[in-house]
């Protein structure tokens, strides 16, 4: 942020402006400009995937309280960041218009600084998870390559005969014992003890869960293409029509998209407070939907979005024929304010859509690659605003070959852009349908009662600590010091018997 702020202050590092117009930038100035970007996608690349899963992990799982608490963490986690946006695109869009780029850019560059020295300062206080696995991702990988070593091998009809630690490694280790599944069979060829060096049963889960929720991830990339419309198509389509309020001021077309900040905003503390426990006492499931049942609604709110868009771009059109204002300058004599139903509808879509995938990547990860879940979440997004780039370059070309009229044409008032939102809601519709089904075969991920009803006892034992989890309300940890192999056996066996 520091680089871009100088990118756009320092004269020498961008092009020359009058009140009018600006000349081109040179290849030092381009080249400045996008390492700028680049080395803050670098940051965003260390902290986007971490530090949702950090906030996360400062809330104890064994404590009744604490999980009740972090069942909420994410609806204010988002929340608060959507907070951050409203800012941005009500308060800094016009800064940057109308004051400086440099001011504009110079406000976050601050914040970021005081955030971070807020960071440092809370630093001594924050909860850190042991890491329980040297490598997990080596680990996934080993199970794929150990199954398809076993292929001839038969697998057992009991899943109790393939390859599982006892019970005590669990306690004493602190990790997490899974149960078995069904799905993915194929990966419990990786289990089967006459096998060579077999997988335990938990590692072939873990692998199945970051199978399951690779298939999850695809079916988020169409709705991450419709989330992107915001920046894209919609600013476009906002420019063309009227946006003068009053006599003084001109809404920025990018501003509207304070309308999903706003609407998620009014949204979250609804669903949070008011429909959650509405729903708790009808299911009985803490959450008070399933975490896909809550993607499943926001993926509908997408579809919605999608009808609406294209209903008021008929509308845009209809104006459009009736005034006569097709030139690529023209003004359609319709307020832009027709295009904030779209807006709102995204805002309470994220509600149940951002948030829901965020929550699901990060509960169904395996314990030891919880920021792995973030990073699927992340990913989707940035992959999504890749495909949609590559759809638009797509339709454009396709649309417009045999000297035909391109759909998004540079002249949107000359364009069939109702066609596309078309395309986009009925491929949304499909990825509904595929999504719809692909949650009915998905088994969520299920821990053993004995390690997550444990008491933590931190037992030293020849000069190596070792964890095993919590099960009192109060989460406290015991550290006890085993002099002898009796006192070591008594102790094995209390935590056993709890």
């Amino acid at each position: 942020m520091g680089l871009l702020t100088m990118a756009v202050s320092i004269k020498s590092l961008r092009p020359t402006c009058n009140s009018e117009t600006c000349g081109y930038a040179t290849p030092s100035q381009v080249a400045f400009f996008y390492a700028s970007l680049y080395v803050m996608a670098v940051g965003a690349g260390g902290t986007k995937p971490n530090i949702s899963t950090f906030g996360a992990d400062q809330f104890d799982d064994f404590d009744r309280h604490e999980r009740k608490l972090k069942a909420s963490f994410f609806n204010w986690w988002m929340f608060s960041s959507f907070f951050g946006a409203l800012i941005a695109t009500l308060g800094l869009v016009y800064v940057q218009e109308n004051v400086s780029w440099g001011v504009g850019y110079g406000i976050p560059t601050t914040g970021l600084v005081v955030s971070l020295l807020i960071f440092y300062a809370g630093a001594p206080n924050y909860r850190h998870k042991a890491r329980k696995a040297e490598s997990p991702a080596r680990e996934i990988v080993k199970v794929w390559t150990t199954a398809f070593a076993n292929r001839r091998f038969e697998l057992p009809d009991d899943p109790a005969e393939l390859f599982e630690l006892e019970p005590r490694h669990y306690l004493l280790t602190g990790k997490r014992r899974l149960h078995h599944s069904s799905s993915f069979r194929f990966l419990d060829r990786a289990a089967i003890k006459e096998g060579a060096g077999p997988c335990t049963v938990t590692q072939v889960q873990e692998a199945k869960l970051v199978a399951g929720m690779t298939l999850i991830w695809f079916a988020t990339l169409v709705p991450s293409i419709i989330g992107a419309q915001v920046n894209t198509l919609f600013v476009k389509q906002g420019t063309t029509l009227d946006r003068q309020l009053g006599q003084a001021f001109r809404i920025p077309a990018a501003s509207l998209g304070s309308f999903i900040t706003i609407s998620m905003l009014l949204a979250v503390p609804f669903y949070d407070r008011y429909f959650v426990p509405f729903m708790r006492r009808r299911t009985g499931n803490p959450r008070g939907i399933t975490i896909l049942q809550r993607l499943g609604i926001g993926f509908g709110f997408q579809v919605l979005d999608a009808l609406v868009a294209y209903a008021v771009e008929l509308r845009r059109m209809h104006v459009i024929r009736q005034r006569a204002v097709a030139g690529p300058g023209d003004t359609v004599p319709m307020s832009i304010f027709w295009l904030m139903p779209q807006y709102v509808l995204l805002g309470v879509g994220d509600v149940f859509n951002a948030i829901g995938l965020l929550e699901f990547f990060y509960d169904q990860s395996p314990e030891s690659m919880q920021s792995l879940g973030t990073t699927f979440f992340t990913s989707s997004i940035g992959v999504g605003n890749f495909l949609n780039s590559l759809l638009v370059t797509v339709v454009d070309r396709v649309t417009r070959a045999g000297g035909g009229k391109s759909w998004i044409g540079n002249n949107l008032n000359d364009s069939h852009l109702d066609y596309y939102y078309a395309f986009l809601m009925a491929i949304s519709a499909i990825n509904l349908a595929v999504f719809v089904w692909a949650s009915s075969e998905y088994e969520y991920k299920e821990e053993a009662l004995e390690v997550t009803e444990a008491k933590v006892v931190c037992v030293q034992m020849e000069g190596m600590l070792v964890d095993a989890p919590p099960a009192s309300s109060e989460g406290r940890y015991l550290t006890k010091k085993i002099a002898s192999k009796k006192e070591k056996e008594e102790e094995e066996e209390q935590v056993l018997t709890q």
